[in-house]
């Protein structure tokens, strides 16, 4: 049996959990979960906070560009994040070593504009953009 990833319209396999993809590869853990698929009671969400008993944390939605996208392996998903910091630790959260560096070097856009400060609150429902260095820098 399989569940749809709606952001991206993948099939998860029920079994191990992964978003088998036509090159061999593998989504990541995080985008997995973002993805919708059910945490354990108890376990932890994307963004590292336990599910249970935990203040409710902002959903962010997120899209990744050019070769962000290509080193997590999905173009959007969703985490859980109350800061700009959070929501990169929450997506690099079992990715890659690549994906991990790329998106640590990206800009930010939150809802179009451009974002430096690594503390920045985030509010549920924002939208942010994660835009990896372009031309070398």
């Amino acid at each position: 049996m399989t569940s749809i990833d709606t952001q991206s319209d993948h099939r998860l396999d029920e079994h191990s959990g992964q978003d088998p993809r036509s090159d061999g590869s593998a989504v990541p853990a995080a985008a997995q979960t973002a993805a919708g698929a059910q945490a354990a009671p108890g376990a932890l969400a994307v963004s590292g906070v336990p599910t249970s008993g935990a203040p409710t944390t902002p959903t962010i939605a997120v899209r990744l560009f050019a070769g962000a996208a290509a080193e997590y392996g999905a173009d959007a998903t969703t985490v859980h994040a109350r800061t700009l910091q959070g929501l990169v630790d929450a997506l690099t959260a079992g990715a890659s070593e690549r994906a991990a560096q790329v998106i640590a070097r990206s800009s930010f856009l939150v809802d179009g504009v451009a974002r430096t400060d690594r503390g920045h609150e985030l509010e549920d429902g924002v939208r942010v953009d994660v835009l990896p260095p372009f031309a070398g820098g």
